[in-house]
């Protein structure tokens, strides 16, 4: 069981590595590992008590500008080598970072089984919609038409939402935000990082070099206010330059639409509250898209339940509750046995 531990004190230069960081100039990586040590800084948990894993990609790099414990692991695998961490030591604070292709590619299949568990990890997906460490392949979350060297004439797949894939696997925390929001990002890591369980943030992450701009449809600060709307549970989703568009549903459709406050009788009281223990809900708000909708940003659902670890832990208590320790001499001997010969 994970014992509690008073925060400590803790500076985002404290938090700070003395390895040189070696992201292109511009990349949406530094403003991440900002917000990451800002959040860090106030969460106050032990260095000696916080780890970072990831993959392979340039999101990979990430363990080596932390000044805490780390693993640069391999492609697609880091949630599998979370969980064997947090298993062996429950009370550490165990953070996965992975991009968009190491993350719903190759590891698709891990993310699925950290999240279905719900294993006490906080899952960190920086979506650049795009794979930059190898030179601009498209990736799982790439738009239909993305040019790239491995999609010259534009790529014709359908790109997954990561938010519904977590949502899909079960996941109990599912949120979202944008690398330049250093407001809005640590909140939300912060959030994460009180759940007890898995959670699941993707963060919005522009690259500079092979995919420049492909979420300026809704981040550019000239339209962000028309195309982002920040999701808080118990408040009405308002969004807008002068926070008079809403998002209502429609009772005969079942479906999402924007209105305006103060048109055709729309008042503040039609506007759809968030609730985000409503799944169904979070489901919706995720396939919001521009230029029909804007994009759902915040916490879309959070609901506790019975975490990985204390699962196991308490299955194993159980066990040895019931049957007395045997020395392992005696086990080996136990039951049938054969003996090899020639």
């Amino acid at each position: 069981m994970t014992v509690q531990q008073a925060p400590v004190a803790l500076t985002a230069k404290e938090l700070t590595s003395d390895q040189e960081v070696r992201w292109c100039p511009g990349c949406g990586d530094y403003a991440i590992i900002k917000a990451v040590r800002s959040a860090l800084a106030e969460i106050g948990t032990p260095r000696d008590r916080t780890v970072f894993v990831s993959g392979i990609g340039c999101a990979a790099r990430f363990p080596y500008y932390m000044a805490t414990y780390g693993f640069h692991t391999i492609h697609g695998r880091a949630p599998a080598i979370a969980t064997g961490l947090k298993l062996a030591n429950p009370e550490l604070d165990i953070w996965v970072v992975t991009g968009d292709g190491d993350c719903l590619s190759i590891g698709g299949n891990h993310t699925l089984h950290v999240l279905r568990r719900n294993v006490d990890v906080n899952v960190l997906l920086f979506n650049n919609a795009i794979y930059g460490l190898t030179k601009g392949q498209y990736s799982p979350t790439s738009r239909v038409g993305t040019k790239s060297p491995s999609t010259p004439m534009g790529s014709i797949d359908n790109p997954v939402s990561a938010v519904e894939f977590a949502l899909g696997c079960g996941a109990r925390f599912v949120a979202r935000s944008v690398d330049t929001l250093q407001k809005h990002l640590p909140v939300v890591m912060k959030r994460a990082h009180a759940h007890k369980g898995a959670s699941f943030v993707e963060i919005f992450q522009n690259c500079i070099v092979y995919n420049d701009g492909a979420f300026a449809h809704f981040t550019d600060r000239e339209i962000a206010a028309d195309t982002q709307v920040f999701v808080e549970h118990g408040k009405p989703l308002l969004f807008g330059k002068d926070n008079d568009k809403g998002i209502r549903l429609n009772t005969s459709t079942l479906k999402l639409e924007v209105v305006k406050v103060g048109e055709n009788g729309v008042t503040v009281g039609d506007i759809l509250v968030h609730d985000e223990t409503n799944k169904v809900l979070a489901t919706l708000l995720a396939q919001m898209q521009p230029p029909s909708f804007p994009v759902a940003l915040g916490v879309l659902y959070a609901e506790e339940g019975l975490d990985y670890t204390t699962a196991v832990y308490a299955q194993v208590a159980a066990a040895k509750s019931k049957k007395k320790a045997v020395p392992m001499a005696e086990l080996l001997r136990s039951g049938h046995t054969w003996r090899v010969g020639v």
